[in-house]
């Protein structure tokens, strides 16, 4: 009977180990999120996929963390049905739920138009292939499962 629970068990480390293979990007690296920066090109060469999180810094007040449609993207504009999601705290976190591609602003005046933007492609899973060495990784928070195992014995799993 414990033989059975093996598939099951197996099948559970291998859903934990993806979920701790999320990474968190902070979002320009050491220069935050700011005018002058080419989030295009910081971007460019990271793997982003479902459960990964982008953490932005900033000055309270003087930017936005704005997630806009395509539409919004390409015209700047966070405004009515355009914005899926705005922050202004400066210290923003947004952890990716779909696959698709997801567009980010600023919807301060200017600061979009003059390069303040990106647009990442996710993929539903991780591709194995690792984030840039230059942004700085954190694994997804502690993950624990119990497993009832067929003799009525528990078994935990825990990820660090």
């Amino acid at each position: 009977m414990a033989n059975a629970a093996f598939p099951l068990v197996a099948l559970l480390v291998a859903g934990c180990a993806a979920l701790a293979s999320a990474t968190t990007f902070t979002v320009g690296d050491s220069q935050g999120w700011t005018t002058g920066v080419n989030y295009d090109s910081w971007a460019s060469g990271k793997s982003f996929a479902v459960g990964d999180t982008l953490a932005f810094r900033y000055v309270s007040k003087a930017h936005t963390v704005t997630e806009v449609s395509k539409s919004g993207y390409d015209t700047c504009s966070g405004s009515g049905a355009n914005a899926l999601s705005d922050d202004d705290s400066g210290s923003t976190t947004v952890t990716i739920t779909t696959p698709g591609t997801h567009y980010f602003i600023c919807n301060v005046p200017g600061h979009c138009a003059s390069g303040m933007k990106f647009a990442i492609s996710v993929s539903a899973t991780r591709s194995g292939a690792s984030a840039s060495a230059a942004s700085p990784q954190v694994p997804a928070t502690t993950a624990s499962v119990v497993v009832a195992a067929a003799a009525g014995a528990a078994i935990k799993l825990a990820l660090f």
